[in-house]
């Protein structure tokens, strides 16, 4: 839809694994050597891992380009499957022909055959496994033994095992140390870093022959933070924000746009705004905390409004109630007035019988 807006010839971020995009960075070539060199070896296993969306299904097509006519491979993308079906299936990717009931000894048989007359007319075979994570164990040993077909002088079979992380951590138990011994060339692809993502960015729309500065740096920083760098990722955020900015009119996609377009492609989870609002949180906590300091320390060093009365007393301050004098020992507060009403009305009929 917004291929003719921006002058593209060809999407530029589909996910789909087209290794004419592949971004070659510095950890790809790696990868690729060691695959290379895997391949060019007699014999065991390569072995590649990656996180998800890193490019790997992507590394082993752009492999699969660069092999010379004498190599016949194999791609098995899906290999959630039994004994009997995965060795159906390698028969079925390197055209090998088998009755509908067989058997798993069958099965090698017809692969073993299919080999060594591979062998004769001075060709090679790789099978090339995805996703092999999610093999079990059972499986992971028929395919070790695929690699004991073999002549005097070298294996017949070359196998790649590509996978994620987890991959490293099956093949790690004891049970499958006997295949973990036989991997000569490891390689493990990551994230990309912030400059390689700026650049994996300008090469897709170079392939795609995009015209102008669509992504500017600023948006390019957003789009490292957004996607931690993962190639799957970054195209389906950058998609988004071209049809972002295609219906709004833009004639390159702002940071604004970009936000819009990962929270999206993320869910709604965009890792700025978690972080902003962290941020926002912390900062209101530390302005409280300030103010009820600044609060404190004048409340407590503040002189008293009103000064002390002279009480005999000093260093005492507020206000001083005015307290009872207590009574005579022995006399009680009522006949004490009694006697006082008494004696004063006497004073006063003396002084009126003295008048003239």
């Amino acid at each position: 839809m917004y291929r003719k807006y921006f002058g593209m010839k060809k999407p530029p971020f589909s996910i789909a694994p087209d290794p004419r995009y592949l971004y070659m960075s510095e950890q790809h070539r790696e990868a690729l050597a060691h695959l290379l060199y895997g391949i060019r070896s007699e014999g065991g296993f390569v072995l590649l891992t990656g996180e998800v969306g890193t490019g790997k299904t992507t590394t082993c097509r752009h492999l699969l380009e660069t092999l010379s006519k004498n190599i016949v491979t194999a791609f098995i993308i899906h290999p959630t499957y039994s004994v009997e079906e995965l060795l159906a299936a390698v028969c079925d990717e390197f055209g090998i022909r088998y009755p509908k009931k067989t058997t798993i000894k069958s099965l090698v048989d017809l692969i073993n055959t299919f080999l060594l007359d591979l062998n004769s007319k001075r060709r090679k075979a790789i099978l090339i496994i995805d996703e092999a994570q999610d093999l079990s164990s059972e499986v992971l040993e028929e395919i070790r033994l695929l690699t004991n077909l073999e002549t005097n002088e070298r294996k017949l079979l070359q196998i790649i095992l590509v996978g994620q992380p987890e991959l490293r951590d099956k093949l790690s138990r004891p049970e499958l140390r006997q295949l973990a011994q036989r991997i000569v060339a490891r390689c493990h692809l990551g994230p990309l870093s912030k400059a390689d993502v700026a650049n994996y960015v300008n090469h897709r729309l170079t392939v795609a022959r995009a015209k102008g500065e669509i992504f500017p740096n600023e948006t390019l920083r957003c789009l490292y933070h957004y996607s931690g760098g993962i190639p799957r990722l970054i195209n389906v955020i950058c998609d988004r924000s071209l049809l972002g900015a295609f219906v709004e009119g833009k004639q390159s996609v702002d940071k604004a746009t970009l936000r819009k377009a990962a929270g999206e492609a993320l869910g709604g989870c965009v890792p700025g705004a978690g972080r902003a609002w962290k941020a926002a949180l912390l900062a209101g906590i530390l302005i409280f905390a300030g103010a009820g300091l600044v609060y404190f320390c004048f409340t407590a060093f503040e002189p008293p409004r009103n000064s002390a009365k002279n009480t005999g007393m000093s260093g005492i301050s507020g206000p001083v109630l005015d307290v009872p004098q207590p009574a005579e020992p022995g006399v009680s507060g009522t006949k004490a007035d009694k006697a006082e009403k008494t004696e004063s009305g006497a004073k006063e009929q003396k002084a009126a019988t003295q008048v003239p």
